[in-house]
């Protein structure tokens, strides 16, 4: 492909899509950053201005622009971090939730406008394409925001890695119902992957390698981790493989289209009545199917049934949308600081959850 095809093609979307808001109004009366925002804040309700900053790349005296506005209009509340008191809280109100359903709403009627005017046998072929396009391109144009502060695990063996969870994509191709809602009957047989088709299961016979063998690709891959961080799941997974009660430990493996992409494992923290979530992973072509989420809250169920008091991960600072995952589960994060692992300056950070307390995890 030649950088002018490549631009020829970024014309023809961007007319594709521009027509259509212009046509309903999609965002009015707010302009597309500012429905970029909303959406934002109504899928992680515990994001501060700092999260908003890095996850839509603005400029901090626009956001600061763009939420003072919001605070006007009664959509936002700000309160102070109950994790950093330098930070600032940002939620919206039951007037800003109604403003994001709203803007969702018209976003899925203009998408399903737009879908309708593509014959159902081709369907299946724009979704793949599109799949293809954010897989290629996903990684190099937002690497899981490295400039945020995220989830990434750490160098000892007592603290295990979270990885890259799935972004919550509101332009996800893989929902392949017409715009009425019903399911294309008239469609090929081998229909694209949707959330629905994701599967969470046990460990079968090579997983656990599985597992090794793709928490180190991607973190080469996408980090430039060296082979400690290897020596490091590998360890932690025979640990595991070797000696584990079934009934208080557990790994999961997300399974979809038949295939592993993403898993999770829940293991004893040395503390008393502590569990600890490990190797939260989603592979890049998978991402956008809620994975990441279900995966923690797999383990947050799991922790509480099973009787912890306490579920605790340790991480480090790159990864936002793993981040948000655990906020929205009630995580918090209780520790930060700075070291060198894996070939990298990182800077580490504790989360825990309170699983005694009402609600937490919800």
């Amino acid at each position: 492909m030649t950088v002018q095809e490549f631009r020829a093609f970024n014309r023809f979307y961007t007319n594709v899509i521009g027509a259509l808001d212009y046509a309903r109004h999609l965002y009015a009366p707010y302009s597309l950053t500012e429905s970029r925002v909303l959406y934002e804040l109504a899928h992680a309700p515990r994001t501060d201005a700092a999260d908003l900053r890095a996850a839509l790349s603005l400029d901090s005296g626009y956001l600061t622009r763009i939420l003072n506005r919001f605070e006007q209009d009664g959509l936002v509340e700000r309160t102070p971090s109950e994790e950093d008191s330098r930070r600032r809280r940002v939620v919206l109100t039951a007037r800003g939730r109604d403003a994001a359903g709203l803007l969702d709403e018209r976003a899925q009627e203009s998408t399903g406008e737009l879908l309708g005017s593509v014959a159902p046998a081709d369907r299946a072929r724009l979704a793949e394409a599109m799949r293809t396009i954010r897989g290629l391109l996903n990684d190099r144009v937002n690497p899981t925001d490295p400039s945020d502060r995220s989830d990434r695990t750490g160098p000892s063996v007592r603290t295990g890695p979270a990885h890259p969870a799935d972004p919550s994509d509101p332009t996800d191709p893989s929902d392949q119902t017409d715009p009425s809602g019903q399911a294309d009957r008239s469609a090929p047989r081998h229909q694209p992957p949707t959330p629905g088709d994701v599967v969470l299961r046990g460990p079968e016979p090579g997983d656990l390698g599985w597992i090794v063998q793709r928490n180190a690709a991607l973190y080469t891959a996408e980090y430039g981790f060296d082979a400690t961080y290897e020596t490091l799941v590998a360890r932690i997974v025979a640990d595991f493989a070797e000696d584990h009660d079934p009934r208080r430990e557990r790994v999961w493996i997300a399974e979809l289209d038949g295939r592993p992409a993403g898993c999770v494992m829940c293991v004893r923290d040395e503390a008393p009545g502590t569990a600890r979530l490990r190797l939260l992973l989603v592979e890049p072509d998978a991402r956008g199917f809620r994975i990441g989420d279900r995966l923690v809250g797999a383990v947050v169920d799991f922790a509480r049934e099973t009787g912890y008091d306490d579920l605790v991960l340790w991480t480090n600072d790159i990864l936002a949308t793993a981040r948000h995952i655990y906020q929205r589960h009630g995580f918090v994060r209780t520790a930060e600081r700075p070291h060198h692992s894996f070939g990298k300056d990182l800077v580490g950070q504790d989360w825990r959850l309170d699983l005694r307390r009402p609600g937490s995890g919800e």
